[in-house]
């Protein structure tokens, strides 16, 4: 229903505008929404982030980057493992680009300003002794027992160092609807030191400056994925695959899926 409307609103705008070119970026439903309908209207598309791909279409976002390649006509990538993919594909090859990851182009370039965030001051930690956890994929955290998997590992991994949990609005109203605490989550209360603390979500700034100087990071992201790689910060993503697997052969990154203790021992 949301791709449905931003289809119908888009496809209005560009008959106003009357684009010369569009550019989309990314994985979401916007993305491919706006795609479909520039591609219905003859206006050229360049997909930004283009080849990406998990090999798992029960992601939604895995479908709005096959959907949005398929139709674009220019296709920019991050890297070479993204070209490979649009090659196999059938892409012709002077439709594809390796223009590089404007992602982290944006972290290099606000590193400096996220020095002067007060985050770790605000929730009294100190560097390297705690980890950052995200956590908001409807496979994660729309099924009870899968989420109570992962709780479990969370909590007993609290009991060890503090968990940082900014949580995404999704994610907070599963942890309501299955009866979680807002604050801490059970199992973890009343710890002087560790615990998992829930917290509302931060902005770009303050949550750089949090990975930047986690112990440890726990994802089920794929940009963070990329983010701790290049912050050299340990990162274990809570999944069976990813669509960044240079994150796994030259960074940081593990694939842990959702196993309890599998979750733990990685941590520890």
């Amino acid at each position: 229903e949301q791709t449905a409307h931003v289809m119908v609103a888009y496809e209005r705008l560009c008959a106003a505008e009357r684009p010369d070119l569009l550019i989309v970026v990314g994985d979401v439903n916007s993305t491919m929404a706006c795609a479909l309908a520039a591609a219905k209207l003859l206006v050229p598309i360049g997909h930004l982030e283009a080849g990406l791909r998990s090999g798992d279409r029960t992601m939604p976002e895995e479908i709005n980057r096959l959907v949005t390649d398929a139709v674009a006509d220019l296709l920019w990538t991050p890297s070479a493992d993204a070209d490979a993919n649009l090659l196999r594909e059938g892409i012709p090859t002077e439709r594809i680009a390796r223009v590089g990851n404007v992602m982290i182009d944006t972290l290099f370039q606000q590193l400096k300003r996220a020095r002067n965030s007060t985050i770790l001051d605000e929730l009294e930690l100190r560097p390297r002794e705690f980890a950052a956890l995200t956590l908001h994929r409807p496979a994660n955290v729309d099924d009870g027992e899968i989420l109570r998997r992962i709780l479990d590992a969370l909590i007993a991994i609290g009991r060890e160092i503090p968990v940082i949990f900014p949580a995404h609005p999704r994610t907070a109203k599963r942890l309501a609807a299955f009866g979680l605490s807002a604050g801490r989550l059970p199992g973890a209360d009343g710890l002087a030191e560790g615990g998992v603390r829930i917290i509302a979500p931060l902005g770009y700034l303050d949550f750089l400056h949090l990975q930047k100087h986690a112990a440890l990071i726990l994802t089920d992201s794929g940009g963070i994925q990329e983010e701790a790689t290049i912050l050299g910060v340990p990162c274990l993503t809570l999944r069976d695959n990813t669509e960044r697997p240079i994150t796994v052969t030259r960074g940081t990154n593990r694939l842990v899926g959702r196993d309890t203790g599998v979750i733990v021992d990685a941590a520890r």
